[in-house]
């Protein structure tokens, strides 16, 4: 009798064993297979089929940047100007004014501007990704698009992942710029620093490397985060409430990743190049 009531619960696109799985060792692992899956089949359908989705993909990318611009742009700026004048409150203290924009120029490209970037587009664009996709599934939309034969991570998800991939780290570049604008600004009003100084300091510290990673970093962050949206998105039940449930969860479990891929990526990045580890 037992083993029937089990067999019951358990819904027809899951393993009878995982009924016997207790619920929170289950759902994260549900999560990350779910997860896995849904960029398995968005990364093998642009391979397979390259053609049909730039020009979807296009209009996204100019509505992400429509709507993402102006928030990323206030928020590095507000938060530019904090950081640099504690930053340069510190170097004061040391007597090291003069090195202080290689020291904000490494803490800015690596870390500030990835990490502000990654916020603004998970909480933005990442919103209102979950929420087009899950006010879709609840009004039954997605199953109609099946029932045509149309494929709709092919025609919904995949477009708006190869935009947040491709503009997150434009963005970013754009919010590293404003960074170091917002950081010689108070480097040379604040902290008397010579801008001379401030950008031989920056550009020396300027390498390829340093930007090869930021961009590839970004790129990782953007996928990751059209991913959970998406998939957030998909799943989503239980009408209006549901959907707002599903957006929740996505930017919450976009902002977790965001450190997670930022901590392996710079992780990997000083592992395979150690001279990053070496102020200019």
């Amino acid at each position: 009798m037992a083993t029937s009531v089990v067999a019951q619960s358990v819904p027809r696109n899951q393993s009878r064993w995982a009924g016997l799985v207790p619920g929170p060792v289950y759902r994260p692992i549900e999560l990350v297979g779910g997860l896995t899956d849904l960029a398995g089949k968005v990364l093998y359908s642009a391979i397979r089929r390259p053609r049909g989705y730039w020009t979807t993909a296009r209009d996204e990318m100019y509505y992400v940047l429509r709507v993402a611009w102006f928030p990323m742009a206030l928020a590095v700026f507000t938060f530019g100007l904090m950081v640099g004048i504690l930053g340069i409150n510190f170097t004061t203290l040391l007597g090291a004014n003069n090195r202080y924009g290689q020291y904000f120029f490494i803490i800015n490209i690596r870390e500030f501007t990835p990490w502000i970037n990654s916020m603004v587009v998970a909480g933005i664009v990442g919103a209102s990704m979950c929420a087009d996709l899950g006010s879709r599934k609840v009004r039954e939309e997605l199953d109609a698009l099946e029932v045509l034969g149309v494929e709709p991570v092919r025609e919904l998800v995949l477009p708006r992942i190869v935009s947040v991939t491709l503009l997150t780290p434009l963005l970013m570049v754009a919010s590293l710029l404003i960074g170091v604008v917002c950081s010689a600004v108070s480097s040379v009003t604040y902290g008397t620093v010579p801008s001379g100084e401030y950008f031989a300091t920056v550009y020396a510290n300027l390498t390829v490397v340093e930007i090869v990673v930021a961009l590839l970093k970004s790129a990782i962050i953007g996928f990751v985060i059209g991913v959970v949206c998406s998939y957030m998105g998909l799943n989503a039940t239980g009408g209006a409430s549901g959907v707002g449930k599903a957006v929740n969860r996505a930017v919450v479990i976009s902002f977790a990743l965001v450190f997670i891929v930022d901590f392996i990526v710079n992780l990997i990045a000083l592992g395979f190049y150690p001279e990053m580890q070496t102020v200019r």
